[in-house]
């Protein structure tokens, strides 16, 4: 699905990523962690292809394709889908018109005929039931004025309906109580399959108890350090990250 290979990437001139090496097959779940500065939502924005990263060196492929090739809008077509750590506010454009433009673009690079406005609310109704967003959410301008877990649910809700093939989560974690979690979290959990691929990007192993991972790595100082099992993510949340802080430079 996924395949890194001595990825570098600067900001404004700083260099943040130092070589990652990482590879995510068909139907795994991925977490990295680490500490603050190491580079995990840089590597979350070079994969989704956000302005103002330059990569400076080695490469990234997904199905075969050279991601980093491709625009933003491009990735998003094929199936790339990036969960912001904080997202964003679109004032004066409702929740509803949103996710039908980006449903109906998915499904017109697919292929597959549009959905109607029927049929789309149909659908919409149907799935943001089941992650427990109001119907009066997707009246509402995107994001604005939503809580912190209001703006989670909604980003769960675009997953379930864009169904992409590969899910990158940014700290999604960051600021949900634990019923937000638990009901973010099983959005996520619902979206596993065997033709899709995650990248769960955290600080804490507690959403790693909902969304279990089947590796888990250390980014530290621009570069994965250590990989291991689900265990190794609940080690670190005894441990902490002082063990690599300087390993990588």
């Amino acid at each position: 699905m996924l395949e890194i290979k001595n990825l570098q990437a600067t900001i404004d001139g700083k260099e943040i990523l130092k070589g990652i090496d990482l590879v995510i097959p068909d139907g795994e779940v991925h977490a990295i962690m680490g500490p603050n500065g190491s580079g995990k939502s840089t590597l979350s924005y070079v994969l989704a292809g956000r302005d103002g990263y330059q990569v400076t060196g080695g490469s990234a492929h997904y199905r075969g394709q050279d991601l980093l090739a491709l625009n933003t809008e491009e990735r998003a077509r094929l199936g790339v889908f990036l969960a912001f750590q904080y997202p964003v506010e679109i004032p004066g454009v409702t929740g509803i018109n949103f996710l039908k433009t980006a449903v109906n673009a998915v499904r017109r690079s697919r292929g597959e005929s549009e959905l109607d406005a029927m049929q789309f609310l149909k659908l919409a109704r149907k799935k943001a039931k089941e992650l427990g967003v109001g119907e009066e959410m997707l009246r509402r301008a995107v994001n604005t004025g939503f809580s912190g877990g209001e703006k989670k649910r909604y980003e769960a809700l675009q997953m379930a309906l864009l169904e992409p093939s590969l899910l990158i989560l940014d700290e999604t974690d960051s600021g949900l109580d634990i019923d937000a979690l638990k009901v973010v979290s099983e959005g996520v959990v619902a979206l596993r399959s065997p033709k899709r691929a995650m990248l769960v990007i955290t600080h804490y192993q507690r959403i790693l108890d909902y969304i279990i991972p089947d590796r888990v790595h250390v980014l530290a100082g621009g570069k994965i350090v250590q990989s291991g099992s689900k265990e190794l993510a609940q080690e670190l949340e005894r441990t902490g990250y002082a063990q690599f802080t300087g390993q990588a430079a």
